[in-house]
């Protein structure tokens, strides 16, 4: 099994990427929530500013379906660049859901190669996400059926907001890489 394509890892050693000089540039962005159930899925403008929801794919562990759907996606939206929440617990521990979502980053690395696919900190998502949804007076149902596409649009967002600031302090910083 392939491991997912990783970005410099800034001398941290905590299993996360991070945007970095190996950035693909002009491009929509991918942000997936990796559930046992269900995979949200967000997208990025071209301009890679701001992530919207995409959709929810019902997870199948056997058959991969869930993952062939996203690569159709990858392809059919010209994605440059794949986002994929790694949970980890809040005192940053790896559990069996990180486990559970590196297997399936190296899955769809496998599938949409050379399109890159990075491990994201996606910590509380899911929490933050529903609590929104909540606020918003979606609830019960309606809120399981859109609740990890919120979560993939942390995820996405969050790595946007990343690249861009590496951007501006490469560009404060001419000798520095974004």
């Amino acid at each position: 099994m392939s491991r997912p394509k990783r970005r410099q890892k800034a001398g941290r050693g905590d299993g996360l990427d991070r945007p970095g000089v190996d950035d693909p540039g002009h491009g929509c962005r991918l942000g997936v929530d990796v559930g046992s159930v269900r995979v949200g899925v967000a997208i990025s403008d071209p301009s890679a500013i701001l992530a919207t929801p995409l959709g929810t794919l019902s997870r199948d562990e056997r058959g991969d379906r869930d993952v062939d759907e996203l690569a159709g996606i990858v392809t059919e939206q010209e994605v440059v660049e794949v986002v994929i929440g790694l949970p980890r617990t809040l005192a940053a521990r790896h559990g069996i859901a990180a486990q559970t979502a590196e297997a399936y980053a190296a899955k769809v690395a496998a599938r949409v190669a050379p399109v890159p696919v990075r491990l994201a900190d996606e910590r509380l998502t899911t929490v933050t996400a529903a609590r929104v949804l909540s606020e918003r007076g979606v609830r019960g149902r309606r809120q399981r059926a859109v609740v990890d596409q919120a979560a993939a649009v942390e995820i996405l967002q969050a790595w946007l907001d990343a690249r861009s600031a590496a951007h501006r302090a490469a560009a404060a910083d001419p000798g520095g890489a974004p």
